[in-house]
């Protein structure tokens, strides 16, 4: 299979936000974990859960070869970056700004996820 630069994009953005997230969780495990209070460890904890998971379904996106879920692959990306990073940083400095920046990143998981379902329930035009 012949790999198109639109899924080319979103296997180098998979690769790096899957390395990103496995370094971000380790320095969480092994460094923040004595350092933080458990509400702001778990704040973090889910951040990396929502960075792992969606880092894979970019992953799956770009493998599956349909362009069709390209801009669900961008959507979960800008998802990655609002959710999980606000929340590595509202853990770390519990300055609230970042927690407000949070609820986009979410909506950006949820626009994603309903581009995918529509994606796939709509009939393709045939030629």
């Amino acid at each position: 299979m012949e790999i198109n630069s639109k899924n080319r994009i979103l296997i180098i953005a998979a690769g790096i936000l899957g390395f990103l997230g496995v370094a971000i969780g380790a320095f969480g495990a092994h460094y923040l974990s004595s350092r933080l209070n458990p509400e702001m460890m778990a704040i973090y904890h889910t951040g990396v859960m929502y960075h792992l998971i969606h880092s894979v379904v970019i992953l799956a996106i770009s493998l599956s070869g349909k362009d069709k879920f390209y801009i669900a692959g961008i959507f979960f990306i800008l998802g990655v970056i609002l959710f999980s990073f606000s929340l590595y940083l509202y853990a770390l400095t519990a300055a609230i700004p970042f927690a407000i920046i949070t609820p986009f990143g979410g909506v950006s998981f949820l626009i994603g996820w309903l581009l995918i379902v529509i994606k796939a329930v709509k009939k393709q035009k045939t030629v």
